[in-house]
């Protein structure tokens, strides 16, 4: 095992390539607790280096929504009515305190992911 911190894009490369080869190897063995401390610094390393944004508010109630085989009319007792719905939606109308809160409970998603870069209406 010859493991060793990744500092370039070219190290990265190289230990994606390895975990590939040992991915599949039984547990318990020395090649797969290389991939176990391969994953760790591969993981390490893109975080640090490929950061993922959170989606806007509105494209993270759409994306839950696609995942929850929600429609628009679904939303309605927690925004209140479907043009309400369909205003936030397509973003006309601002989401409010109440409707944020509704919104984490009814489709489980964090209050900071829809209050993120977001106006509130007061």
């Amino acid at each position: 095992m010859d493991i060793k911190p990744i500092k370039t894009e070219s190290d990265y490369q190289i230990a994606l390539q390895r975990l590939e080869i040992l991915f599949d190897t039984p547990v318990g063995t020395h090649e797969s607790d290389e991939a176990d401390i391969l994953g760790l610094l591969i993981d390490n390393y893109e975080e640090h280096h490929y950061l993922i944004e959170a989606p806007d508010p509105i494209e993270a109630i759409k994306i839950r929504m696609e995942e929850m085989n929600l429609k628009q009319i679904d939303l309605i007792p927690v925004l209140g009515g479907k043009n309400r719905v369909s205003e936030i939606l397509n973003r006309r109308r601002r989401l409010t305190l109440s409707m944020i809160r509704g919104l984490a409970t009814y489709l489980n998603l964090s209050v900071t992911v829809l209050i993120k870069e977001y106006q509130l209406d007061r």
